[in-house]
């Protein structure tokens, strides 16, 4: 008797570019969801009139931060989660919670609604660890893991084109579009919602897609291609692939050392970077708090902190009442006079931001794996991080750019910024990827990434809004981007604590090293 089902008939040697292109379909509406609240997140409290005017890019952070706390919270969860049912309703799971997160923030009409609107997506959201987890499912050679471990944030640079040009365009539309939003309409009441649901309804197509063509990437949860003739069926006979052997006389594929293993990173070039486990092995716990993983799991905290800050920082940076260029000039020569910011309006600030996404495009497109080969990955890694405290100096001396070169000034600002951010974050998820010591527990080592990198997003907008409001009455509105300075120096200085594998010395740079 011969059972078939359909799946797939990927090589595993080959690059999956179908399944990866999927994944990234899936992935593309979150962050348009998530970034599109940014241009107008400090507008939105100032509605809301919470607290002093100077008090709103903190209130601004704790709304934007509220996603993230949520998201901490429940990371390892669904982690954990994705091992035991799979990776790919998860998956969906977390893109419905963030479509009705949206929904709910659009018809807030005050904070504390907004508050439960984030939080609540962000219960429901393990998105990030998951998807890291599925990339290295489907990712068997270590040669593609550049390439493919740039794809996920190469789909979030393009949300982040997509999300601030939504929210800054269709934010308040009665009073940027007053013809086709007349007064009375739905829109006047809520002049936020109109974004949200454009976002609601991507996700709700990445939601549909997902279901249909996403395949499941766990290795226990994949249907069998074709079971032999010589099969032999009962109502214990397994549908899906599992730990256990096949019910088929003559065979015990439990005592087959390929059964049900991943290749060892000492098998040839073919291998994936995960020891092979039998299935006696499989049984045994495994630490996933050991020195490695929690070395590069920090200084991905670290990077998340200080990059969070920036994304958090930047519109309200934009959008704050400019000071006269002479009364700056005046007093440039203290580095702390920085008054107010360059009072741009909101619509452009959501066109600055989709150029912004369109640089981040290049920089992973083109120049990320052709740094990562020429360079390698763990040389790479240093070297961005002890850099990327520049990013956070040059900034605030835009203040002082006549308005005839700020355009110019701001892309070179934001060039060098995407420069160091966008290299070095596929770096940590390889390296993430590299310290984890079985497949068996890459859910759950994502997982624990993922909710820590959640608490430090938490940390960063409120932190980083509280120093803005602070230095903003002392007349140096710098003092939160010197504050970001100081994370990212810190981060410089643990880089070096995250271990580069011993047999990875003195190879090539296309070698992935730790």
């Amino acid at each position: 008797m011969t059972l078939t089902q359909r799946t797939s008939h990927r090589n595993p040697d080959e690059f999956p570019t179908v399944q990866l292109f999927v994944l990234a379909i899936v992935r593309l509406a979150e962050p348009i969801a998530l970034t599109s609240i940014f241009p107008y997140a400090w507008a939105l409290i100032k509605r809301f009139q919470v607290g002093d005017e100077d008090d709103a890019s903190f209130y601004a952070g704790l709304l934007i931060s509220a996603f993230s706390l949520a998201e901490a919270l429940m990371g390892m969860y669904w982690g954990g989660l994705s091992d035991r049912v799979g990776r790919k309703p998860v998956l969906l799971l977390g893109c419905v919670g963030t479509m009705f997160s949206m929904v709910m923030v659009g018809f807030a009409e005050n904070l504390w609604v907004a508050l439960i609107g984030r939080a609540l997506g962000g219960l429901l959201n393990g998105n990030i660890g998951v998807i890291q987890t599925m990339v290295g499912e489907l990712v068997t050679k270590p040669e593609h893991e550049p390439r493919a471990y740039s794809i996920m944030p190469f789909v979030w640079s393009i949300g982040t084109i997509i999300g601030p040009m939504i929210g800054g365009l269709f934010a308040d539309p009665h009073e940027s579009y007053p013809h086709l939003f007349p007064t009375g309409s739905l829109f006047q009441r809520f002049p936020y919602l109109l974004p949200n649901l454009i976002c609601a309804a991507m996700l709700l197509v990445s939601i549909v897609l997902g279901y249909f063509l996403l395949e499941e990437t766990h290795p226990d949860m994949q249907p069998r291609v074709l079971l032999p003739d010589d099969t032999f069926l009962s109502e214990n006979t397994p549908l899906m692939e599992t730990s256990d052997a096949m019910k088929r006389p003559a065979v015990d594929l439990r005592r087959d050392e390929n059964y049900g293993t991943m290749r060892s990173r000492d098998a040839g070039p073919s291998s994936t970077t995960w020891t092979a486990k039998d299935s006696e092995e499989k049984q045994q716990p495994i630490n996933i708090f050991s020195k490695r993983i929690l070395a590069v799991t920090l200084s991905l905290c670290i990077f998340t902190y200080h990059s969070m800050t920036f994304d958090h920082l930047l519109p309200i940076f934009f959008e704050d009442d400019r000071a006269p260029l002479t009364l700056a000039l005046t007093n440039s020569t203290s580095p702390f006079y920085s008054p107010g910011g360059l009072g741009l309006s909101l619509q452009a600030v959501g066109v600055i931001m989709a150029v912004q996404g369109v640089i981040a495009l290049f920089m992973q497109a083109v120049v990320f794996p052709l740094m990562a080969e020429r360079v390698g990955v763990y040389r790479l890694f240093v070297y961005v991080t002890v850099l990327h405290p520049v990013v956070y100096l040059i900034v605030p001396w835009l203040l002082y750019v006549p308005e005839g070169v700020l355009y110019p000034a701001i892309y070179a600002c934001l060039a060098v910024r995407n420069f160091f951010s966008i290299l070095l974050y596929p770096l940590l998820l390889i390296l993430i990827k590299e310290a984890t010591p079985s497949s068996t527990v890459l859910g759950r080592v994502n997982g624990l990434a993922a909710s820590a990198g959640a608490a430090c997003r938490m940390v960063a907008p409120p932190v980083a809004g509280y120093l803005y409001a602070v230095g903003k009455r002392m007349d140096c509105t710098a003092l939160a981007w010197y504050g970001s300075a100081v994370v990212a120096v810190v981060g410089a200085a643990q880089c070096f604590a995250v271990e580069r594998r011993r047999e990875d010395k003195g190879k090539g740079a296309v070698d992935v090293e730790e």
